[in-house]
């Protein structure tokens, strides 16, 4: 086949995911001459975001395992002394898909909403308290119902991501898409609401310095014992003695040394340092560091969420990468990869041989032989169409809850709204992704059955709704109600699901991913399990490095650029420890 492409490159990059994009973006501004491919139609791998109905066609590629058609190792393009080595691998789907509708396809008529509803209420009024008629009021609360060709209709307007992240706002992603201007390509919404789950309810974790003093949820020596172990925490300097004899125990009995609450031990271990019962110590001071650093920069929590969705973020390197002469090709697949002397030479893409001196590939695009004995098993994760927030409160939030599991990971919940750009209005989503122990239907069932309603709606129904805070989220002194009746209560204002689909996919972060590849290729890892994409940035340096060692990863543009960033709350303050908790 003729190509117009170039045949030489100093960097080749197959898949474009979160890692790979960085690399290529990387290597293209300092003037290498890079290739980046993609076998997809759309940019990110399973870093993407979808609209509804591009999610289906991708479920569908999935199901189906669909292929490359592979060249053969006698091309003709490839020489004595070259070993082709065909690409095609056990990562190129995801597994265990289960996809659940828990509403009707269509409404039912006016007419069998009328006689539902009559069956459901006895001497039901003719006319509304505000003056409808019955029909007119059923028309109008057949607006609030929702089914399977509703949603479908607005499937352009939803962004379903494949692995919703956040960033801290201190942490390394945002430091790089400042100072390499990347930013401009970006927009931003503050996280406004951290959430944990205790005694089987939603509670709001306090932040900052001001939120752990207002918080009635914690008492007053509470708040000081919190304080002064925040404190430890952030001043922490490898010199310090302070956590001297726990390097080899846990954070939970670190805090147990302190003689920590009960109480105080789940705000600390499950929501400010994102751990559980078997964290390494200095690794859960590691967390709380980092989360405490983030503090104060733009919102009152330490995290940002990007608009339209996470599949954004790739997709913002590949424009600097393209910015600076890189070379772009969707819908084109590495067929093989030509090898000599443990060093890749080439690549063969539709008939033709593209010559390199490196070469960088995603695990999903990897030949088998690459990836040694990588397991396939790695993430459990969730997407949930749902009709409400799990905490309704007066304004729409961004919400992150860490919902533990105890003995196991935690299961990260996201929840995001329509004013993020990744659902219509008046419906909200809801991600869950936790470590893959069975499938993700098990896995993920303590969050679902805790959080969301998932029984099938019929269409004749409207549950209730409130526009003030749910009672599946704690008010703080209110302990009126009996543990029957809010049982009751917290099953009626649920959110209900209308759609779910449930996936596994592999993660291999945690593996050496350089041990069976020749000296000049470079696999990227997928999505991670961390919360943020501190991982991918460090893994795209590290590669970047070993390619380049004396050159400047991403370099500061000369302009300095802002985030761009959709601020609703002014920005809160960054941790102190000099103020003392008084009794209110």
């Amino acid at each position: 086949m003729e190509d117009d492409l170039p045949s030489k490159y100093e960097v080749i990059v197959i898949g474009t995911g979160m890692t790979e994009s960085i690399v290529a973006a990387a290597a293209s501004r300092i003037g290498k001459r890079v290739l980046h491919l993609d076998r997809n139609d759309y940019y990110g791998g399973m870093w993407a975001s979808f609209t509804f109905e591009a999610l289906q066609k991708w479920l569908d590629e999935c199901r189906n395992g669909k292929t490359n058609d592979f060249v053969k190792t006698s091309s003709p393009l490839v020489q004595d002394t070259e070993k082709s080595i065909t690409i095609g691998n056990q990562f190129s789907t995801v597994f265990n898909i289960e996809e659940k509708w828990f509403i009707p396809e269509k409404l039912p008529s006016v007419g069998n909403l009328l006689s539902a509803k009559n069956t459901q209420t006895e001497d039901s009024p003719k006319e509304s308290k505000d003056g409808l008629t019955e029909t007119e009021a059923t028309l109008k609360q057949n607006d609030k119902l929702w089914c399977q060709a509703k949603i479908k209709t607005m499937g352009r307007k939803f962004n379903l991501d494949l692995a919703p992240k956040l960033l801290f706002s201190r942490g390394t992603l945002v430091e790089l898409l400042i100072s390499s201007n990347i930013s401009r390509y970006a927009e931003f919404r503050c996280v406004n609401r951290i959430l944990t789950w205790q005694s089987n309810k939603l509670e709001t974790v306090p932040c900052s310095r001001a939120d752990v003093f207002a918080t009635k949820n914690v008492g007053l020596i509470e708040k000081r014992q919190l304080m002064q172990l925040l404190t430890l925490c952030v001043e922490y300097k490898p010199e310090s003695d302070e956590f001297k004899g726990f390097e080899d125990k846990t954070l939970k009995q670190y805090l147990e040394s302190k003689s920590l609450t009960e109480n105080l031990m789940h705000y600390v271990l499950y929501a400010i340092a994102m751990s559980n019962d078997t964290t390494p110590c200095m690794v859960g001071v590691e967390r709380t560091q980092r989360f405490l650093s983030s503090l104060g920069r733009y919102g009152n929590t330490p995290f940002l969420w990007p608009m339209y969705g996470t599949g954004e973020l790739p997709q913002c390197f590949c424009r600097l990468c393209a910015v600076f002469g890189g070379v772009y090709h969707l819908k084109r697949a590495a067929d093989s990869v030509i090898v000599a002397n443990n060093e890749c030479k080439a690549i063969l893409s539709d008939g033709s041989r593209l010559d390199c001196d490196h070469l960088v590939m995603g695990v999903a695009d990897a030949p088998p032989e690459f990836l040694g004995s990588v397991p396939k098993a790695g993430l459990s994760r969730g997407i949930f169409i749902i009709d409400r927030s799990i905490s309704t409160t007066d304004k729409e939030s961004l919400t992150l809850l860490q919902f533990p599991i105890k003995g196991k990971e935690p299961i990260t919940v996201i929840e995001a709204g329509p004013s993020t750009h990744v659902c219509p209005p008046g419906l909200y989503l809801l991600h869950m992704t936790t470590k893959q122990i069975d499938n993700a239907v098990n896995d993920l069932k303590p969050a679902v059955d805790a959080l969301l309603h998932s029984e099938y709606a019929d269409g004749t129904t409207i549950r209730i709704n409130t526009d003030t805070q749910s009672t599946q989220t704690s008010k703080e002194g209110d302990s009126s109600a009996s543990s029957g009746e809010s049982s009751i209560l917290n099953e009626s204002l649920k959110p209900q699901i209308l759609y779910a689909l449930y996936f596994n996919c592999p993660e291999t972060s945690e593996y050496d991913l350089s041990q069976n590849v020749p000296n000049n290729v470079y696999l990227c890892s997928g999505p991670d399990l961390a919360v943020d994409y501190e991982f991918a940035v460090k893994q795209a340096k590290s590669i970047f490095s070993k390619m380049y060692p004396d050159s400047e990863f991403l370099p500061r543009a000369p302009d300095p650029e802002e985030l761009s960033l959709e601020v609703d709350e002014a920005a809160g303050p960054p941790f102190q420890s000099s103020e003392e908790p008084k009794e209110e």
